[in-house]
């Protein structure tokens, strides 16, 4: 599974920040915890425009000032037992370990990243390689239209192959200068920024390109097949 839970309607941000302030650490259901932003940082963050025009901090959102735990089935963290396989709608499909997945040409971006339980962090920083590059040595046939992320316990999502192909997805090793922790999906996990992030499968194992579009775990429990947080698709 992946960074979602069954989603409910929240309560208000007014009611849900009621004796709180900026930099209050807040103990979710579970015992994690996460560390709320201000006000005036989320009204900052709705005024400012991203370079599409939509505002930066989508709608119904509210700030973290990091990256928060959402549970899952974990795999495997050893980088040492690594594999990630790249196979589907492609001429010359592969695998490899952890210690070639380093080797390939590696990208740091910093991004915003949306989960569709409301939270929002903003310049998460992070470090992995372009999944167009593992299409580009995969030889991606014109086949392709989708692409299906697969996990550890037969957790998969599906993104169209336009969303998957932006030059800020990636296949992420590392998050605020460190290798990625458990929690969040080490030693490796997928990176979509612009989706919800449960299309950012944790603890990847395997990108599979299809020709015809194949919903994954929470898309066929309800979830929305798209997910753009700008247009709310939370639910189908």
């Amino acid at each position: 599974m992946d960074d979602s839970q069954p989603f409910r309607p929240s309560m208000s941000r007014r009611i849900f920040l009621r004796g709180l302030t900026a930099g209050a650490v807040v103990t979710a259901l579970g015992g994690s915890t996460y560390v709320l932003a201000s006000e005036e940082e989320e009204k900052a963050a709705r005024e400012t425009k991203r370079p599409d025009g939509r505002p930066r901090l989508p709608p119904s959102q509210y700030l973290l000032k990091a990256l928060r735990p959402m549970g899952g089935t974990e795999g495997d963290p050893s980088p040492g037992a690594y594999k990630l396989k790249v196979w589907g709608e492609v001429d010359a499909p592969f695998e490899i370990d952890f210690a070639e997945l380093l080797r390939m040409p590696q990208v740091e971006q910093t991004c915003d990243v949306h989960c569709v339980t409301k939270w929002t962090m903003l310049d998460s920083k992070w470090t992995g390689v372009r999944l167009s590059d593992l299409a580009a040595r995969a030889k991606l046939k014109t086949t392709a239209r989708h692409v299906v992320f697969e996990a550890v316990a037969g957790y998969t999502a599906n993104v169209p192959l336009r969303d998957a192909m932006a030059p800020n997805v990636l296949v992420a090793h590392r998050h605020a200068g460190q290798a990625l922790r458990v929690p969040h999906g080490a030693p490796a996990r997928i990176l979509v920024p612009d989706l919800y992030f449960w299309k950012s499968a944790k603890w990847l194992t395997g990108i599979r390109f299809v020709a015809a579009d194949r919903p994954g775990y929470w898309e066929t429990r309800g979830y929305h097949n798209h997910a753009d947080p700008w247009k709310e698709e939370r639910y189908g």
